[in-house]
């Protein structure tokens, strides 16, 4: 899928960055939207388009590319008097968008709150307690995003002067 973008150097295929690698895949509303639906454990094609209110089309080709790119499988089911049907399921790179939507989740309700409050509340399952989304040291202890950098990785490519984050 090319997004118009220069690519990482001669011969490559992917972009270096793995945050526009990632926003190939999940770079577009319905995708996340569909997972969350999934997520909820709606993993029919007709709970999800009913939930979403979304085209059939558009909803095809987000489970598509969701299964090619690995973040969504599929299982055969058959209701009786019915074709085989197939349900989508999250693999292991599904289940690890959980904390990606929670911070979506955690972002808006913060900077673009309901009146009425937030639709859901992130919660520990064991004890009710509330929990946030944040950066984590190797000890396990908070950092404050404040105190978090993004380093270029040692033998990583550099953008392009005019592909740089301020010229996006």
């Amino acid at each position: 899928m090319s997004t118009g973008r220069q690519w990482s150097g001669p011969g490559d295929e992917e972009p270096a960055c793995s945050i526009e690698r990632s926003l190939q895949i999940l770079g577009e509303r319905w995708a996340f939207l569909v997972l969350r639906e999934i997520f909820a454990g709606r993993h029919k094609f007709a709970e999800i388009r009913a939930s979403l209110g979304i085209a059939s089309n558009l909803l095809s080709a987000r489970l598509k590319l969701l299964v090619e790119t690995g973040v969504l499988d599929t299982q055969t089911y058959q209701e009786p008097g019915s074709r085989p049907r197939q349900s989508y399921h999250l693999t292991e790179a599904g289940r690890e968008l959980r904390v990606v939507l929670a911070a979506l989740q955690q972002w808006g309700d913060r900077h673009r709150p309901r009146p009425s409050g937030p639709s859901a509340l992130r919660r520990v399952r064991s004890t009710s307690r509330p929990v946030h989304v944040g950066f984590l040291d190797d000890d396990g202890r908070e950092v404050p995003a404040a105190d978090v950098v993004m380093l270029t990785a040692p033998g990583a490519p550099r953008p392009a002067a005019d592909d740089s984050p301020a010229t996006r």
